[in-house]
């Protein structure tokens, strides 16, 4: 059985948070940028919240 990859409560790295603005910034939905940097929307929600960034609300 494989084991599952977690990455639970690790801090940014700064080219993470250089992806998140540029993502962001392009109009990129919660779920893809989350996908992208391998978090969780949750944490993408926060860490976008905490630098007070928007992030597009696409359905």
């Amino acid at each position: 059985m494989r084991e599952k990859f977690e990455r639970h409560r690790q801090p940014w790295r700064a080219d993470e948070l250089h992806k998140l603005k540029v993502l962001a910034g392009k109009g990129m939905a919660l779920k893809a940028i989350a996908k992208a940097l391998v978090r969780s929307e949750e944490s993408v929600k926060q860490r976008a919240r905490e630098d007070g960034l928007r992030i597009a609300k696409l359905r």
